[in-house]
């Protein structure tokens, strides 16, 4: 199977797209944070498909994009105030909801979980997509990272090329993606909501959010030990988003430093990530730094964590789950 690639500024291309979907096909689509693979979620040997060409754990829930509130409502069994709030206030953007899953959601989807996650993507193609598959009858699309499972995530369309080429039926390419990191994931079953997985919404601004209709949120991600059976929502494994190459995280740059010159000491060929000291461009840039490194064959990658603040959270619990060991 050749992969077409389409382009999301032509209107047929959309249209394609659409139409593949709907016959049950594969295509990788672009969203703010990350191309997701994308699958008609009402079709379960689409997503089924998913799980296959990314080598994924079937045990490992994917998010559900609608293209609104009232489609994410609908598959929701009690969708609370936190979920209102956050949705009014984020949504489209880089926020995913986990709530009790409604009857309609299949479990393929959740991965056999009484939960599902929810998200509005940020992005006029993909949008346009899941109107038109909300008109034809589906519940929206699932649509995991486009590459292959625990690798780094694609935030261009030749980046899911370089993966996935000849195993999705097409990719629809809609230019570099602005955020560059997922998904925040919270949890919004009750109250206070606590946050999975920090990404392309700050916690400090979730906070304010919440602050001011009297609700709260706490923080729950943790980078540690987390089998695929035991995650309740995508990028809580300890090993995650890892390039080819071993990579060392450091919270200095004397430390960097002093790493490069010890391995290059011992004949390593060292890479450097490049450190932006604006934390936004660090994170749009994270993904495809990584692959220039894995490119560079070296030995080893050595990088500096962000400071935690804001999106910096994001960027750290990346390279934490990247250099983990595998």
């Amino acid at each position: 199977m050749q992969t077409t690639r389409l382009d999301a500024r032509v209107d047929s291309d959309v249209v394609s797209a659409i139409d593949l979907l709907s016959t049950g096909r594969l295509v990788a689509v672009p969203t703010e944070t990350v191309y997701g693979l994308a699958a008609d979620a009402s079709n379960e040997s689409a997503v089924d498909a998913i799980f296959r060409t990314k080598g994924r754990p079937t045990t490992h829930p994917l998010i559900l994009h609608v293209a609104d509130i009232a489609h994410a409502r609908r598959l929701s069994r009690s969708w609370t105030a936190p979920a209102e709030v956050l949705a009014r206030l984020c949504w489209p953007g880089p926020l995913s909801i986990l709530t009790e899953a409604s009857t309609n959601v299949p479990q393929v989807v959740t991965a056999g979980r009484d939960t599902v996650v929810l998200r509005v993507p940020d992005h006029p193609a993909t949008l346009r997509i899941l109107h038109a598959l909300h008109d034809r009858g589906s519940i929206g699309i699932a649509a995991p990272s486009a590459n292959r499972f625990g690798s780094i995530s694609p935030t261009t369309a030749p980046h899911v090329m370089a993966e996935l080429d000849t195993q999705i039926d097409a990719v629809l390419d809609g230019g570099p993606c602005r955020v560059g990191v997922e998904s925040t994931i919270i949890d919004c079953r009750r109250e206070p909501a606590t946050i999975l997985r920090p990404g392309g919404i700050e916690a400090e601004a979730i906070a304010v959010a919440l602050a001011e209709h009297g609700l709260s949120v706490v923080s729950g991600h943790d980078v540690a030990a987390v089998d695929t059976s035991g995650a309740i929502a995508p990028g809580m494994l300890r090993s995650h988003y890892a390039p080819r190459t071993p990579l060392a995280v450091f919270g200095t740059q004397a430390e960097v430093d002093g790493a490069r010159r010890r391995a290059e000491a011992r004949g390593q060929r060292v890479s450097v990530l490049p450190h932006e000291d604006d934390v936004y461009e660090y994170s749009r840039r994270l993904y495809s730094a990584l692959r220039q490194c894995d490119e560079d064959a070296a030995d080893l990658i050595v990088a500096l964590l962000p400071d935690p603040a804001g999106l910096g959270a994001a960027v750290r619990d990346r390279l934490l789950r990247a250099s983990a060991k595998r």
